[in-house]
């Protein structure tokens, strides 16, 4: 079968490119074209466009870049009509996404979305749009199954892929991740994980540096993505006392005592690491306002969404400042008692969440039910 198949972000990337491993294994004569990224491109999918030109986020960004942003949609559409899939493959990415699952419903060509866009906690009434053009919803968390199932959209609960991803990663050689990238053997670790994103980058990263004065007996490190050049995370940095390491956020979680980590997929992979994190999180000032209004679930973070309790500390918006990730942080580090319980939420919420072969499971779902 011809799959076309569309992730807008690194964690996208990520998760389509295993899906792809897995369905090749199902279908020998499949062939693969969509958007996307490197780990993609590896497995075969021929890419119209890589996710960095693609990624933007927040209300006021994506108006600024609107005319890019339709102009990649209008170029995807017409792909799709001269690539004529059997199915279209979504990952998450839900502004450009639901966009095409649309247009591709109206041209009667199948659609699969794989990792579910969180409707459950803004827009809900996406979820008729959901209904009405996407042919099989496969999801990641939990509670998102009984979620759809509410509105019936056929929905599968798969598992969550992050945890294949923690399967096939061993544990690392502390001495040798340490000589590797220059750091220091005597002083624990902080990690700082910025997002994947230049301007979330560009935002979150300057206020999580001002903290490190404040924990001298610390070293801290920066976790890069090489979808995002090095100088662009050194200007940041400039002369703060901290290390940067690119494309090594496993290894670094792994030696890692507590993490400041910017909201998304990344909160929930350094709690998987099992490592005490602030989550902080803050927008463009106008986005912000319209994200709060419209937001309907306490928590913006995996961890505690999936828990239903606040089991790592959110800091959003205003919140997120020097005084507060400096207070959190110390929490974590130095009250046992609060240590005990964040590790001991974390291992409920591995229980949550099952076991690993999602991508296995999605790609079963997909073959079943879209193979000719």
């Amino acid at each position: 079968m011809r799959y076309y198949i569309i992730a807008g972000e690194a964690s996208g990337d990520l998760h389509a490119s295993n899906l792809v491993a897995e369905i090749k294994q199902k279908d020998k004569k499949a062939e693969f074209r969509g958007c996307g990224g490197d780990l993609m491109k590896a497995q075969g999918v021929e890419l119209l466009k890589h996710y960095r030109t693609m990624a933007f986020m927040g209300f006021v960004e994506v108006a600024v870049n609107l005319r890019k942003v339709l102009g990649n949609i209008a170029q995807c559409k017409k792909d799709i009509l001269d690539y004529q899939p059997d199915v279209i493959i979504l990952v998450d990415y839900p502004g450009f996404n639901l966009r095409i699952a649309e247009f591709a419903h109206k041209r009667g060509i199948k659609v699969c979305y794989y990792i579910s866009p969180q409707v459950w906690a803004w827009k809900r009434r996406r979820v008729y749009k959901i209904k009405k053009s996407v042919d099989k919803m496969l999801v990641i968390l939990p509670f998102e199954e009984e979620f759809y199932k509410q509105y019936g959209v056929d929905v599968t609960f798969v598992g969550n892929p992050l945890l294949d991803e923690l399967a096939k990663f061993g544990p690392t050689n502390r001495s040798i991740f340490l000589r590797r990238n220059s750091i220091g053997e005597k002083r624990e670790i902080i990690s700082l994980l910025p997002g994947s994103r230049k301007q979330e980058v560009k935002r979150m990263l300057p206020e999580m540096l001002k903290v490190i004065p404040d924990f001298p007996d610390y070293q801290f490190v920066v976790a890069g993505v090489s979808s995002i050049e090095r100088d662009f995370y050194k200007s940041i940095i400039g002369n703060a006392d901290a290390l940067l390491v690119m494309d090594q956020t496993y290894e670094l979680l792994q030696n890692t005592s507590a993490a400041v980590v910017t909201s998304g997929t990344a909160t929930l992979e350094t709690a998987l690491f099992t490592v005490p994190e602030i989550v902080c999180y803050k927008a463009n000032y106008f986005s912000y306002l319209i994200a709060r209004w419209l937001i309907k679930v306490k928590y913006i973070s995996l961890v505690n969404l999936v828990m239903d309790k606040e089991v790592v500390k959110e800091l959003i918006q205003g919140d997120m400042n020097k005084e507060n990730i400096a207070k959190a942080l110390a929490g974590v580090l130095r009250n046992g008692k609060r240590q005990r319980q964040v590790l001991e939420d974390y291992d409920e919420l591995r229980e949550r969440l099952g076991i690993a072969g999602a991508s296995e499971k999605a790609a079963t779902a997909i073959c079943d039910d879209f193979r000719k």
